[in-house]
């Protein structure tokens, strides 16, 4: 592979097919970072990568302001299931929701799913701004997917379509739930974390969580902790218990100037 083919940090979430040899359109936000951003050419390496057909070293065939096309050289990494867990969350401010959603996809979150309860003061969530957070987020961080962000549910609502074998950690600020570590102690099969409001969840919300089967209300320390922390504490240690903290280290890794190693 010659050092344009293999030209290090710009890697990009494509979801066409990606295959050697067939070119792909990246559209006109993608023509604009690589050309006014970057400042790359024609000819220059990327990356591309999506969760069906892994990560493959790209070449920049053409760029104008209005597109690009890239065409995919070498396959980097095969496909492989990141089925992490999910997200649920009361939006909260912008600034904090933004770098939730970006911490959520480097720890590995599969689905984020706003949720919408009575104490939750944001009245919208702009799913598309989170969806395109979630994808730098992605490129950065070398996962091969992209976290769904689905639409905003009302509680009641998560709570009545909740899907069959996926337990609720739920973040119990009230001091109800057990010890995180103690819930997660031989947990197995899909998992999710629901993270409240500012505000934190109304006690008939919390009497509804106390019905549902699937809902494991557990706390996070003795602090209360603000809502997007709670969440990212929660996800990260729910990774390390019972998610892919348990899986060794990927034996290739790219440094800050992009360059991979142990290939």
């Amino acid at each position: 592979m010659d050092e344009k083919t293999a030209r290090p940090g710009v890697r990009l979430h494509c979801a066409a097919p990606l295959a050697a040899g067939e070119p792909v359109e990246l559209g006109e936000a993608r023509a604009h970072y690589l050309r006014n951003v970057m400042r790359m050419r024609a000819g220059d390496g990327i990356g591309l990568f999506n969760a069906a057909h892994g990560e493959w070293a790209a070449r920049v065939e053409s760029l104008s302001r209005s597109s690009c096309v890239a065409v995919p050289v070498a396959a980097l990494r095969p496909p492989a299931a990141e089925d992490g867990p999910w997200l649920c969350f009361a939006p909260i401010k912008r600034a904090r929701l933004d770098a939730m959603v970006e911490k959520a996809t480097e720890l590995g979150a599969s689905r984020l799913v706003p949720v919408f309860t009575r104490h939750t003061a944001m009245e919208r969530v702009n799913v598309e701004r989170l969806a395109a957070i979630a994808t730098e987020a992605a490129e950065q961080c070398e996962r091969l997917s992209v976290p769904e962000i689905s639409a905003p549910a009302t509680l009641e609502g998560l709570l009545a379509g909740w899907p069959a074998g996926r337990v609720l950690v739920v973040a119990d600020e009230s001091g109800g739930g057990v010890p995180i570590a103690s819930a997660l102690a031989g947990a197995s099969g899909p998992l999710a974390i629901l993270a409240g409001p500012e505000g934190g969840f109304a006690r008939a919300e919390l009497d509804a969580l106390a019905r549902a089967v699937f809902v494991r209300r557990v706390g996070l320390g003795p602090r209360i902790l603000r809502a997007d922390t709670a969440a990212i504490a929660a996800l990260a240690i729910l990774q390390a218990l019972a998610g892919d903290g348990t899986i060794a280290p990927r034996a290739t890794w790219r440094d800050r100037d992009g360059i991979i190693h142990g290939a």
